[in-house]
Parts: structure tokens; sequence; C-alpha cells
């Protein structure tokens, strides 16, 4: 397995990069949140992935370690690609995407592309341990506090806020406010905005 590829980015897109190593180009497929990082520079180092099929050898690039471990994990759900669980990681930053499982907030994971409820459920129960293991210390809400915080979420979004932006106002809420009603939960999120 390929550990990481360092070298010259010949070729830069969303969805995949070519990378110059030493002469021998490869193509790494990576997701939008790598993208963001890279998209400035002219060469680097991509963690990797290699998923080995039948009737292909494919490579995946991360920036970070964190981004490659959930892919790793993503893909260990039944029923969860390789292509889905870059989808995800395309939609949603590893952090929410690893906030959402262990908070069992099936809603915001069923509005990624090719994630549907049961798929939502499925990487609740199959992840779920497992993550709180790589983050014991994280806070975990109760089932009240994840539905205002849904509702609270919902309420931004139709407001035409971005939703990974009306995320994190509402988590920097969340981190000093304890035990928070929707409407001030609404309102303090809004002047994080």
């Amino acid at each position: 397995m390929y550990a990481f590829l360092s070298g010259k980015y010949i070729v830069k897109t969303p969805a995949y990069v070519w990378i110059d190593v030493n002469g021998v180009g490869y193509e790494v497929f990576i997701s939008v949140h790598t993208y963001s990082y890279i998209q400035d520079l002219t060469q680097g180092r991509l963690l990797t992935y290699l998923q080995v099929k039948e009737d292909a050898h494919t490579l995946y690039g991360f920036f970070n370690e964190e981004e490659r471990n959930l892919f790793i994990q993503l893909i260990s759900v039944s029923g969860v690609g390789a292509s889905t669980a870059r989808m995800m990681l395309s939609s949603m930053k590893p952090e929410e995407i690893h906030h959402a499982i262990i908070t069992e907030n099936e809603m915001i994971l069923g509005k990624i592309k090719g994630i549907g409820p049961k798929s939502a459920k499925r990487l609740i129960l199959e992840l779920k341990d497992k993550l709180m293991k790589l983050k014991p210390n994280e806070n975990i809400q109760s089932t009240a506090s994840n539905k205002i915080e849904n509702d609270a979420l919902n309420a931004l979004v139709s407001l035409g806020i971005a939703r990974n932006m009306a995320f994190n106002a509402i988590q920097k809420v969340l981190k000093t406010e304890n035990n928070i009603e929707l409407e001030p939960l609404i309102k303090l999120s809004l002047k994080n905005i």
C-alpha cells in the first residue's frame, strides 16, 4: 500500500489530481475538503489509500490523517463504498461527519447524496462506538438537545444560510451555552455568522 505521495500537482480538480512523483504520474481521487487545502499549491504531499478491486486499482488522497482515518472507517460499513465515502467527505468536514455520527444525527447524514435513512442508521450503529474511542472526551448532547440543534440548523438553512456555516455557528453557541432553548439558539447563532 502507498502511505503517501509527494510531488508536483500537474492537474488539480475538486474530484482528482495528477501528481508527478519523480517522473511518474499518479491519478489520485480526492474530496472537495482536500481540494480546498491544495487548490493554491503547486506541489505537496497527499496521504493515500489504495483500493484494489478485480477491475481497478484506485488511489484516494487526503490532506490530513483525520480525513483518511474517517474514510477508512466509512468504507468499512456495509453498503458504503469509496465513492459514497468520498461524497460524504465532499459534503461535510470530517469533524462534522464525526459529530453527526456520535450524536446520532440521522437527519444530517441522510441529506448527503447517496446516504438515505437506512444508510444513516447503519453508519451510526456501526461507527458510533469506534469513533467515540478515537475522541472519548467529545461532549455528547442528549436527544432533546439534538432535536433543538437540528431544528435550529433547519431554521438557519431555510433563511438562506449555507449548511456548513449554520452548523459551525450553532456549535460555537453550544460550546458556551448549556440547556439553551430553540429561539435563543437561533438568535445567538445568527450573531456568530
